[in-house]
């Protein structure tokens, strides 16, 4: 079969023959690849830079995608620690990791929205009690998780959401997707008064932030869930002591390890749903998984997806 094979850190994954996958485990299935995403945790995974990666090369990357089983059945597959991933037109995927689709969902979709949805939707439903009717701060609103997190948050159930950028021609379709307002880190003062802020800038922008939120809250002693999912502004922040003496600030973390992966697999099936009937939009772009290093590093609004 054919690969997207990494074999060396410092350059991108090259398309080429590689052996055939062997199931060898209890639950354990061979599975054709029919869409396979490229985003932060793909990357991250395959080159160690991810706080999780376990994977040594060399490795065909790839840590989920839509897969279709010896039966015909579809399934969205998460793939853990393997040296085989989903670049690849086949793979071996152990069944406890899987969530069933409908026949007629479109894979690239599917593939292209898991990864991103996953971020806020696990912050709301599995790291915070999320009460409809919450007013809720997007940080880092213009990338795809963070677009994501706009129509989730709705989705969910907030009766505001506030998306906040750094790019004003980015900010200005949100409002299309389900924001009552785009403004940019400069103007987060119009759309503090949050009860859930959705984090993922971190560093510098997210400390301003959170002073103009803060200061904003008319009873400081209801609660305010900071929720941090990404860091693409720094991994560290100057955090002020007082801020959490001032207010009822609950702050925590969203990512792999904070979450149970019996957990991320019972939300699973929800935002696949969610994605299948367009309650959840985002964009995708096939690519054939043969342009793979020259896709490898591309930056695009659009979320890549690869078919073998």
């Amino acid at each position: 079969m054919h690969a997207a094979v990494l074999t060396d850190l410092a350059a991108p994954p090259q398309y080429g023959e590689h052996p055939d996958p062997v199931a060898e485990g209890p639950g354990e299935a061979v599975v054709e690849v029919l869409a396979a995403p490229l985003h932060r945790l793909t990357r991250g995974h395959a080159t160690g830079s991810h706080y999780a990666a376990r994977a040594t090369l060399p490795l065909v990357p790839g840590v989920d995608g839509v897969v279709r089983d010896e039966n015909g059945r579809l399934w969205y597959a998460v793939l853990r620690d393997r040296p085989l991933g989903t670049f690849a037109e086949r793979t071996v995927i152990d069944r406890r990791y899987t969530v069933p689709l409908p026949d007629d969902i479109d894979p690239v979709r599917i593939a292209a929205a898991m990864n991103p949805a996953m971020a806020s939707w696990l912050a709301l439903r599995r790291r915070v009690t999320f009460r409809p009717g919450s007013r809720v701060l997007v940080l880092g609103a213009t990338g795809v998780a963070g677009r994501m997190a706009v129509q989730i948050a709705r989705h969910l159930g907030a009766s505001y959401v506030a998306a906040a950028g750094r790019n004003p021609s980015r900010l200005a379709g949100l409002t299309d997707l389900g924001a009552d307002a785009a403004v940019t880190y400069d103007q987060i003062d119009s759309v503090a008064n949050a009860d859930v802020v959705l984090d993922f800038v971190w560093g510098e922008p997210s400390a301003r932030a959170m002073r103009s939120v803060v200061m904003s809250r008319a009873l400081r002693s209801t609660a305010l869930d900071w929720i941090q999912i990404g860091s693409v502004a720094g991994q560290t922040l100057e955090l002020d002591a007082e801020l959490l003496r001032a207010a009822r600030v609950q702050l925590c973390g969203s990512g792999v390890g904070s979450v149970a992966l019996p957990d991320i697999l019972t939300e699973l099936p929800a935002i696949a749903d969610a994605v299948h009937s367009s309650a959840i939009d985002v964009p995708a772009r096939p690519v054939p998984l043969a342009d793979v290093a020259e896709t490898w590093d591309a930056s695009s609004d659009d979320r890549v997806v690869y078919v073998p």
